[in-house]
């Protein structure tokens, strides 16, 4: 084979490659508003904050980290989440770098790096509760979580197993 036809053939499977990475690439799973397993009046029960205006989420230390027993994610922390009902769709993500040590999950997402809450505009004046948690490879960090409504975005951290320096 002449090198012409080997440099072809070498950049077109980088070409495909590419192409292929580009349509695999998984999208944040959608929870949809039958993932509700509950409604609050308020968004501030045990402890929670308020981010963003619209979703309340855990108390900045959470202990009680269980094993699974299983990997890659070795350990678990439930915490629910609160969305308050609304039009506006609510995405949730881990920062790329953390996400080799920590996963999340609410509703029916499954374990994952990010997902996105749909609006959920009913029962009105009501907050949205759904079941999840976090998953880690180790029992104690501090991990970062990405909430963006619309176009404002705020990051929070959770002390899981601990409390997060600093705080």
């Amino acid at each position: 084979m002449s090198r012409a036809a080997a440099t072809v053939i070498a950049l077109l499977a980088v070409a495909a490659s590419v192409v292929d990475a580009g349509t695999t690439a998984t999208p944040a799973p959608t929870i949809s508003c039958n993932d509700i397993i509950g409604h609050a009046r308020t968004s501030r029960d045990a402890g929670y904050r308020l981010v963003l205006g619209v979703v309340s989420v855990p108390p900045a230390r959470l202990t009680q980290v269980e094993a699974t027993h299983s990997t890659p994610w070795t350990f678990w922390r439930k915490a629910g989440l609160v969305i308050r009902a609304g039009n506006v769709p609510v995405s949730v993500s881990i920062p790329r770098a953390w996400r080799r040590r920590a996963a999340i999950t609410w509703g029916s997402s499954g374990t994952v790096s990010a997902l996105t809450i749909a609006p959920c505009p009913t029962p009105p004046k009501l907050w949205n509760a759904y079941a999840g948690g976090f998953y880690l490879r180790l029992r104690h960090e501090c991990v970062p979580l990405t909430f963006t409504v619309g176009r404002r975005t705020q990051t929070v951290r959770f002390g899981l197993g601990g409390t997060c320096p600093n705080g």
